[in-house]
Formats: C-alpha cells, structure tokens, sequence
C-alpha cells in the first residue's frame, strides 16, 4: 500500500472541508482505498489518502497540484504550498 500524505495550512477548517467534501478529483474513482484526516494544530490539516499503488498515488499528487491546489475556487482554504509525501508501508502490526 503507498499513502499520499499532505500537510496543508489552512484558514479556517470548515471552510476546508466543505471544499475536501466537494471531492472533485473523485477520490474513489482515482483509485483512494481510504483516507484519514487529522488536525496536529489549530490552522493545519493532514490528509493521508491510500492507494494500491504508488503509480496512482503519483497521478493523484500530480492532479492535485495541477488542478485543485492552484485553483482559490477549488481550494479556498489553504495557505501556501502543501508538504507532501508518498510513503510505502512496509511494516504493520496490532495488539
């Protein structure tokens, strides 16, 4: 499994998610296995997205950047550019 992590700073979080609900890259569709949002700090959003492969986590990374995140429309409540990553799980467990 690869994870498509973004770190975003953000204005305000309802605003975010009102625009993350909108879903316009059809999250399902683009091949999201699941996902997980988290708020580390007031002003900041994590989003981890799940993929089967790292070859669809890419494109995902690459249409974000292309058509949402450069987009004030589509992406109303960011602030500045988002920290990314595509990490490989290699290793999990449960107790």
């Amino acid at each position: 499994m690869y994870t498509l992590q973004i770190e975003h700073g953000i204005k305000d979080f309802d605003m975010w998610k009102a625009a993350f609900d909108r879903d316009p890259l059809d999250r399902a569709g683009s091949g999201v296995q699941q996902f997980r949002v988290s708020r580390p700090a007031e002003g900041v959003v994590v989003v981890e997205l799940d993929f089967e492969t790292f070859e669809k986590a890419e494109d995902m990374l690459g249409r974000l950047q292309s058509t949402v995140w450069n987009s004030t429309e589509r992406a109303p409540a960011l602030i500045g550019d988002p920290k990314t990553r595509i990490m490989e799980t290699v290793y999990t467990g449960s107790y």
